[in-house]
This record gives C-alpha cells, sequence and structure tokens, in this order.
C-alpha cells in the first residue's frame, strides 16, 4: 500500500534557505559540492515518498539568478569510455546531457573541469569538442600523495598548479557524472586561488543520504547502505560531531575518514577550518520533512528488497556481485525484513508461474490489490499484467478485450514477417501503443489509457529477467520493478 510520507515542498523551502544562510556564512561566495543525483533521483522518490525526482534541481532552479554549475569529469574517465550504470552512456556523453539538462531549468553553467587530468588524444578531442560547442573547459592536474600529503597539497605546487575556474556568481554548484570526479578537489583549489586573490568563498557539501538526523538504523538510511553496497559504503555515528556538540548525528565512512584530511587542508589555506565535523559540512535538510515515518520505514524496507533482487539478477548476468549481496542480506536480517510480508507482488508471481508452468508477472497496485500476468500466444507476461492493471485500474471487467484484434493482428505480422523476429508476443511498449491506436474508437481503451497514471509507484515482480524494452517501459510508468535472477531460455546471449 502506497503512503505519501515526505513533504517536497517543506523541503524547496527549507532547503533553498539553508543554502542561502551557508552563502552568507562564507561572505557571499559558496562551493557546493553535490553528491548524488540532481536530475531523476529515484532512489530519493522510493524511499521518501512524496520526494519527487527532480526536487533538487527545481529547488536550485530558484536560486538560478544566483547560481552557476561547474561539472567536473575525471580524465581517467574519458579514456576508459566509463559508463553509467542506470544511462549506459559514457560519462564525456553524460556531460553534454548534463548542460543540456542544466539550460533546460534555466540554470548557468559555466564550465567543465578535467580532473587529473594528462593529456592524451581522447581528452583532447573531447575538450576540443567542448570548446567547439562554446563551453570553458579548465585542467586540475593529478597531485602525488594526494590527499594525504597536505603541505604539497596547499601549495603552488599542488592546488597552485591547477587553473583557477573564472566564476561569477555566488553560488557555485559542482557535479559530476558519477563518484571518483574529483569534485571536493574543485572545490577546495578554487578557495585555494581564490584566497590568495583576496577573494572571500567557503564550501559546503550537499548529500541526501544518509539522512544525518534520523537514527542510524532507520531504514531510510540502511536502504542507501544497500544502494551502496557495491562502494562498500557504510553508515555510522559522526565521532566528531558527537565529540563536539554531543549530539548524535549520522555520516558515512567515507566522509569520517576524510575530515581530518578536509580539515588540515582548510587550515592550511585559511589557517583555521570553519567546520568541527564532517556532518557540519552539510546542508541536507530532508530529515526535517518525513511527517508520516512509518510511511517511509515500510517504502525503505521494500527499497532494500528491490537493491537485493537487482544485485541478484546482476551476479546472473554475470557480474561479481557475491559480496554486495551478503552485505544486503545481512541488513535484511538486522531489520528484521520479511520478503513475502513487505512485497507480496513477488509470491504471487511465483504462485503463478508454478501454476501455469510458464513465465509470470505480478504487481501490486498502490491501492494494494495484486493483479497477475501470464504468458500467452499473444502476449508476454510483463504485457499481460501491465494490460491487467490498467483494467483492474480503470474498472474494466477482467475478460475484457481492450485492445482491438484488428490492431494486434498486424503488429504481430510486421514483427515476425517484415522485421525478422521470433518472437510473436508484444513487448510492454508495442502493447502500449496498440492499446493507444485503439483508444482513438474505444470509450474503454481510453479509459484504460487514462488509468496509465495511477500505475506510478506501483510494485512489479516477474519470475524471469525481463528485457531492457520491458524494463525501460516499467522505469517510464514509475513502476518499480524486480526479477528472478534467472533467465526466460537457456540461450547464452540475452540481448
Amino acid at each position: 500500500m502506497y503512503k505519501i510520507g515526505f513533504d517536497n515542498e517543506k523541503y524547496l523551502k527549507l532547503q533553498s534557505e539553508k543554502i542561502k544562510q551557508r552563502i552568507a556564512q562564507f561572505g557571499g561566495k559558496l562551493y557546493l559540492e553535490f553528491g548524488g543525483k540532481l536530475f531523476d533521483d529515484h532512489h530519493a522518490s522510493r524511499v521518501l515518498p512524496g520526494f519527487a525526482p527532480d526536487s533538487k534541481i527545481r529547488m536550485l532552479a530558484e536560486l538560478k539568478d544566483e547560481a552557476e554549475v561547474i561539472i567536473a569529469i575525471n580524465a581517467t574517465d574519458i579514456e576508459k569510455n566509463k559508463v553509467r550504470g542506470d544511462l549506459g552512456i559514457t560519462y564525456d556523453l553524460d556531460v553534454l546531457r548534463l548542460i543540456d539538462a542544466f539550460r533546460g531549468f534555466g540554470l548557468y553553467v559555466g564550465s567543465v573541469v578535467l580532473t587529473r587530468y594528462q593529456k592524451s588524444s581522447v581528452v583532447e578531442a573531447f575538450k576540443a569538442k567542448l570548446e567547439a560547442l562554446g563551453i570553458k573547459v579548465y585542467k586540475h592536474f593529478q597531485i602525488e600523495n594526494y590527499p594525504y600529503d597536505i603541505e604539497k597539497v596547499v601549495s603552488d605546487e599542488g592546488y597552485g598548479k591547477n587553473e583557477y575556474i573564472e566564476t561569477s556568481r555566488s553560488l557555485v554548484v559542482v557535479t559530476a557524472p558519477g563518484p571518483g570526479s574529483g569534485k571536493m578537489a574543485t572545490c577546495l583549489s578554487q578557495i585555494y586561488h581564490e584566497y590568495k586573490r583576496g577573494i572571500k568563498s567557503g564550501y559546503a557539501k550537499f548529500e541526501t543520504f544518509p539522512v544525518w538526523n534520523i537514527p542510524l538504523d532507520h531504514p531510510v538510511n540502511e536502504a542507501y547502505e544497500a544502494a551502496t553496497a557495491d562502494l562498500s559504503d557504510i553508515n555510522m555515528i559522526d565521532p566528531y560531531h558527537l565529540q563536539a556538540y554531543g549530539e548524535t548525528a549520522v555520516n558515512y565512512n567515507r566522509d569520517v575518514e576524510i575530515f581530518p584530511v578536509l580539515r588540515a587542508m582548510y587550515e592550511g589555506i585559511l589557517g583555521e577550518c570553519p567546520y568541527k565535523s564532517p556532518t557540519d559540512m552539510g546542508v541536507n535538510m530532508a530529515g526535517n520533512c518525513i511527517f508520516d515515518d512509518e510511511a517511509v520505514r515500510d517504502a525503505s524496507r521494500r527499497e532494500i528488497i528491490r537493491r537485493y533482487y537487482n544485485a541478484l539478477c546482476n551476479q546472473r548476468k554475470g557480474n561479481n556481485c557475491e559480496t554486495e549481496i551478503n552485505k544486503i542480506k545481512l541488513i535484511m536480517k538486522n531489520s528484521g525484513i520479511d520478503i513475502a510480508s513487505e512485497r507480496p507482488c513477488i509470491k504471487a508471481a511465483l504462485d503463478k508461474a508454478e501454476a501455469t508452468g510458464a513465465p509470470a508477472a505480478s504487481i501490486q497496485l498502490c491501492d494494494g490489490r495484486i493483479v497477475t500476468g501470464k504468458t500467452s500466444t499473444l502476449l508476454g507476461a510483463s504485457s499481460a499484467v501491465l494490460v491487467n492493471a490498467v483494467k483492474a485500474l480503470a474498472g474494466i471487467d477482467d475478460d475484457k478485450d481492450i485492445i482491438s484484434p484488428e490492431v494486434l493482428g498486424p503488429v504481430q505480422k510486421l514483427k515476425v514477417e517484415n522485421l525478422g523476429g521470433h518472437n510473436p508476443r508484444l513487448h510492454t511498449d508495442e502493447v502500449l501503443i496498440a492499446l493507444a491506436i485503439t483508444a482513438a474508437t474505444s470509450a474503454e481503451a481510453k479509459k484504460a489509457m487514462e488509468a496509465l497514471a495511477l500505475l506510478k509507484n506501483a510494485e512489479l515482480h516477474s519470475s524471469v529477467i525481463l528485457s531492457p524494452v520491458d524494463v525501460a517501459t516499467f522505469r517510464k510508468l514509475g513502476i518499480n520493478l524486480t526479477c528472478e535472477p534467472v533467465y526466460q531460455t537457456k540461450k547464452l546471449y540475452h540481448g
């Protein structure tokens, strides 16, 4: 049962105010490192029901007159053609996507910085491409023994060798295509250069997770650990915050471990550090906007289960996920998470598959109802469950056909006879197109089309790993998907 537990409008207001306060704290200029996803933060929207996936970018858009963006990309990632797992595109292409997306919200992208720069034909080609598009590009260099050789880092042989990035706004957002891109180093390098120029500026960090002012073992924070199990992130009590203020705050191991180094860097640049703990560096207000704790806990427990199944499927696809799987299993055990009760669509799908002897799928609608779908000569299980779900939501009898046979027949013929396909069953995207065409002349099909919006935040489970087409369709509909870690066929290649 889906319930909202997070006040998104309150979040936008509080977050904007907090960032403005931090700008004022540093004399009118702030370098804000943005961790996590600025766009399409679906993890946050799943564990904090009510959080809009574009909340962070909307919040920045409210500050667009005083904000500019620097995008950092590690030169090594360009050379290695590193790919974003969620989008399937390389980091260099994602830089272009990010620029377009920021501009679409009216935000000014000032420049791109190539971190850990080393000259190579691939990196130079990317640099030339950006400059041809009118984008300023700066180079930051690798510093030997970074970040631990503080004396060298905070010197003309360290940060001083980096090109100074010209900025013109009071809020400079530093973001990147992914982790390890050098966001923090970019911020501190800029502060070093500006201090030498007599310009007052400061650094802060925007990380949504872990949420610092809720308990360490809260499912929201445990869901973050599950989401980053492949990175070996561990939530922990911030010992510096506890010592300085006598208050418990939650942070994670990497920030806690790097804090003494960052503090020493700050002292090397400014003579003193403005922060007493890594938690002090953050500006996250998400914990202040939870109004239904139980709804948030329920949503987070479901997310942990989804992360577990995702890791199982990744392992089946040939990736080494053993450590990740074991860590999430431990989280579930320690949290007392029962898969059957937390996500009943899983058992429903497996029961349907066993009863029919073929792949099956099940959706738990937001009102709690369970709808199943089976494999037939016409539809695959994922397409069948999608059709059955919209019929249920639209109040249409289960035995009623909502897609005209006159539409389905030609589509199947096109797939097999003209496009060389071997499987006449319709994928989910093809079913939706057929439904849209039928809706032009059928009132019931039109009602079913209108019900599609009600599928957002529903929970779906498939008894087999789905095709990329079906996965993408369910993601676009806002349906939360898990699959059993098995393929429908015994083929070696699964496209």
